[in-house]
């Protein structure tokens, strides 16, 4: 085995004792004046409605529930909290980009994401989720911009590469690494993941566990 090779097997390792503690919903907040008090890390997932964040959180923590999975797009309209102890914190934020809520709606949900990111000292990173069938939108370009504006350093993660062919998966993919090629908050490396199968769940724990 080669050092390289076992680097990350060690960072992979790290990352799997990270998340296999008993997690658990702390809370939700629809205010800034509502979140909980800043304690270790946050690490807050975004993207559009029903592009597999519930899922993709459920994956990671090993639970089948802990996030909730809805066929109904636009149903997450709080930051919810979840923990396992004082080290790390994943926060599951709004949907956006969902056509059927009120202009009124998506203002608020909008000035509270704004003011979380603005606002929250402990948060190491965003991950943007991006549906790997359908790669980026103009409503994921409104997202980068604003964590761009915020200052807030995100990572783009795909979703559901499982499903394209390898041809479609890969022009996604260069078509997002050129998307953020240019924008000062964005990590490079882009993870593939696939909340059915597992795939990139190790990487992308690994990933988080780096940030503590």
């Amino acid at each position: 085995m080669t050092e390289s090779s076992q680097d990350n097997d060690a960072d992979l390792e790290k990352g799997r004792l990270l998340f296999a503690g008993p997690w658990a919903y702390v809370m939700s907040a629809g205010a800034v004046d509502g979140l909980p008090p800043r304690t270790g890390i946050e690490v807050a997932f975004a993207g559009r409605s029903n592009v597999g964040k519930s899922s993709l959180i459920n994956a990671l923590t090993g639970q089948k529930a802990l996030a909730r999975t809805s066929n109904t797009p636009g149903r997450t309209r709080e930051l919810n909290f979840f923990s396992a102890g004082p080290a790390l914190t994943i926060v599951d934020m709004p949907g956006y980009g969902y056509a059927r809520a009120s202009k009124t709606a998506i203002g608020a949900w909008t000035r509270l994401i704004f003011d979380y990111l603005r606002g929250r000292s402990n948060l190491r990173r965003v991950y943007v989720l991006i549906d790997s069938r359908h790669g980026v939108k103009a409503n994921d370009i409104e997202a980068l911009d604003v964590l761009d504006t915020a200052a807030v350093s995100y990572q783009i993660v795909l979703t559901k590469c499982d499903q394209p062919k390898a041809p479609a998966l890969e022009a996604v993919l260069a078509a997002t690494r050129l998307a953020i090629s240019k924008r000062p908050a964005a990590h490079p490396e882009i993870i593939q993941t696939a909340s059915r199968t597992g795939l990139g769940i190790p990487e992308l724990r690994a990933v988080i566990a780096a940030l503590l």
